[in-house]
Order: structure tokens, then sequence, then C-alpha cells
């Protein structure tokens, strides 16, 4: 049973999630592999990510693997309606539309929740954060879950330091075969596909103001310097600022970048790091985005409060008027810009991502009774395992270590004259 927006846009999304496919050939393989061991059989799975075609591959190969699937978007405006439909065809249960209220995403939530699932597959922390503070009663059912995104390993973090956190929950995003390349050229790529088709402006030239760097904004910087910006990033850790700095890029508080930046990129994770006072100084035309997990990085609250006039400029632009010559101009309701107003991450990176996420899964099935610890990092031969795939299928070899070689490196009396 699915709650979808039309049924009838399944075959428009079944093209793009075969699209996936065609270029997701870790996701493949395992799929195959899947087909024929079965690891899944008779386990159900909640998953809350952002609901587009690659999303749904990642479905519909844990699917193959036996697993009853329910599932849900984790951001309004990610979902895509036409793939959401293809996998309610396909007959996995789904529910999610796009543009859903926020009463509405929060009952999707709890109808995937109500189905007893053992393996939480979760992309910010929603599915985690409702079992743990409204439907404790399902909590007994769980086996682990998986957390995709930066953002839900703080909100883990946090839970567990307060003794709240009732089950394993494997680090995604932690694993090198995500944070690595995931965050860093897939938030850097997609990012820019989303600003440049919602603003249809030109980057080169401009100054472009990117808060935070850490693995995402490491890629949001580097592309917006292959885009010929000249980039300015703004930094609560000093050890990432020098790092910033060394990287060729500029390093100011955001009050002092704020009266300069003409593209305002937040990737931090927090709340509040464009507030109020950054609005008032900033020049007449700024376009603020964000690619964090949530909308809460621009205030977008106090903006709207403080705001004289607005006017939707285009689709995903609202305008809004700080004084009679200035106009600030916010992407996507302040919401994840690449997704929000784009497709995402690139379908090569994302095989790599959910190839982690599967094999994550599949590992909290096999060892349910040994896990005892909460967090818990990717195991390094999962990480080993799809980097060793995804080289094959790039078409490239690396060396391998002699016997000697190995004794050499694990001798405790090294003596470099023998």
């Amino acid at each position: 049973m699915s709650s979808v927006k039309d049924i009838s846009l399944a075959p428009s999304g079944a093209h793009k999630i075969d699209w996936v496919k065609k270029n997701c050939p870790l996701l493949r393989s395992l799929e195959e592999d899947f087909k024929k061991d079965r690891p899944f059989e008779g386990v159900r799975i909640a998953l809350s990510i952002h609901l587009e075609a690659k999303t749904a591959y990642l479905c519909k190969v844990l699917a193959a693997g036996g697993a009853e699937m329910y599932i849900t978007g984790s951001n309004p405006l990610s979902t895509q309606d036409d793939v959401a439909a293809a996998l309610a065809k396909e007959g996995l249960n789904v529910y999610a539309w796009h543009g859903c209220t926020d009463e509405e995403y929060d009952a999707n939530i709890r109808e995937v929740l109500s189905h007893d699932c053992q393996i939480i597959i979760d992309d910010g922390g929603d599915l985690v954060h409702m079992l743990h503070t409204q439907m404790r009663d399902k909590i007994p059912f769980v086996i682990g879950g998986c957390e995709e995104t930066t953002t839900g390993i703080i909100r883990l973090i946090a839970m567990e330091k307060h003794g709240d956190l009732t089950f394993p929950m494997v680090l995604v995003n932690d694993a090198d075969c995500k944070h690595l390349f995931d965050n860093r050229y897939g938030t850097g790529q997609s990012v820019f596909d989303g600003i440049n088709r919602t603003t249809n402006l030109i980057v080169a030239g401009k100054n472009v103001v990117v808060a935070g760097y850490g693995w995402c904004g490491k890629g949001v910087s580097m592309r917006a310097k292959g885009l010929g910006a000249r980039v300015i990033v703004t930094e609560i850790d000093p050890i990432k600022a020098i790092e910033a700095v060394m990287d060729g890029f500029d390093v100011m508080p955001m009050r002092e970048a704020a009266a300069i930046g003409d593209f305002f990129i937040t990737v931090t994770g927090c709340a509040g790091v464009i507030g109020e006072e950054d609005f008032k100084v900033m020049k007449n035309g700024a376009i603020l985005c964000n690619a964090g997990h949530f909308d809460v990085e621009i205030d977008m609250k106090r903006l709207r409060e403080v705001a004289l006039d607005t006017i939707d400029q285009r689709k995903n632009i609202t305008g809004y008027q700080i004084s009679s010559d200035q106009w600030i101009y916010v992407l996507a309701e302040g919401r994840l810009v690449n997704l929000a107003a784009g497709d995402g991450h690139p379908a090569e990176i994302m095989d790599m991502s959910f190839a982690i996420q599967a094999l994550s899964a599949k590992y909290l099935v096999e060892h349910a009774e040994e896990l005892s610890e909460h967090l818990i990092p990717v195991p390094r031969e999962i990480d080993l395992e799809v980097a060793a795939r995804k080289l094959k299928f790039l078409g490239k070899s690396i060396d391998v270590l002699t016997p000697e070689q190995e004794a050499y490196l694990n001798s405790s009396c090294i003596d470099p004259a023998e």
C-alpha cells in the first residue's frame, strides 16, 4: 500500500531509475549478488532519503535481496513524484510526494515506522528521532540502522552523549568511500548544478562565500574556483581555516564576507549561520542558498519577518526586500539547493555511497546478535570492498604487496640495511 501524488507518472520515473542503473555498476553488481544470496529475506527496512532516482535504485537493490521496503523522502521539496510512483507501481511501499506540508511529512515518517521495521536507513536523522520521541513502542523491533549524512551523525552523537540512543547506528557518512567522494565531489558538482539551472547567472568573476570547510565545503569551494569565482571561506575551526588559506582561499568572519559576497552557500550543519545583521549589509542582488541538510543555516524565519516585501522572481528563487534599494534572493526556500532545485549528486558518486549503505545494512543483519555499541564505524572491509569494486569498474588496477613487503611492514624491528 502506497501514498503518492500520481501513480500515472510511473513510466517517467521508471526511465529515470533505468538511467541511474545503467550508470551505477557497483549497485548493479550488488543487486546480482543479493538476488542470489537474499541477505534481507524476511527483513523490513524503513528508509528516509531524498526520494529521487538514485535512492529509488538503492531501494530496488535492497528489495532484490529480499527486503520489504517502506520508503519516504527526507525533505519535502526533494521528492520526485514520478520516481515515487515508479517504486509504488513495482509494489514497494512508498509514502512521499513533492511539496508535502510539515504535518504530512511527519505523517509519512510515522507511517513508514508503523510497520515494525528492523533496519533503519536514515538521512538527517528524522526516522531515528521520531522513534525515540513519539514511537518508542517500535524500538524493540529495530536491529540497527545506517545514517547517510553529516547532520544526522551530529544528531546521533548528541543522542548518544545524553544516553538517549537505544540501538546501533552505522555511521555511513564517515566511511572513506562516502565522505571523500560524495561529500566533496558530489556536493561540489550538484550544488552548482542547482545554482546554475535556477539562476542562469555566471559564476566567473563573482565573490562566492562558502560557510563551512568540511568535506562538503571543500568540494563547493573547489568547484567555485574552477568556475572562475573568487572564493571566501567562513569557519569556526582554526585548523580548517588554515587549510582553506593554504588551498588558496580567503578566510574571514561571515559579518565581513556578507558585505562583499555575490553568492552565499552554507554547508555547516549548524543553525543561524547567516542572520539578520548579515542580511542588512549584503549587496543589492546577493544570492543565498543552503547545501546543509536542514533549512536552518540561513535564518529564514527572521528574513521573512524583516523583509519589507517579497517576490517569486523565478522558479525556486524568492526575492526579499531589505530596504528601498536592497533586494536579496534565496534559492529553494533555504532548503538543500542541490536537491530542492536540482537532481542531487551524480549517479556515479551515489553508486559508491549507496553501495556502502547496502553493505552496512547487510552487516547489521548478519551481526545482529553481536552488536553492543551504539555508534558503529563502517567496517574497514566494507570500505575496501566498495573501493576495489569501483576501481575495477573504472578500468584501473593497483599494485599488491609481495609477501616480503608485508613481512617488512609488519616487522617490529625494521632494519633499513636489510
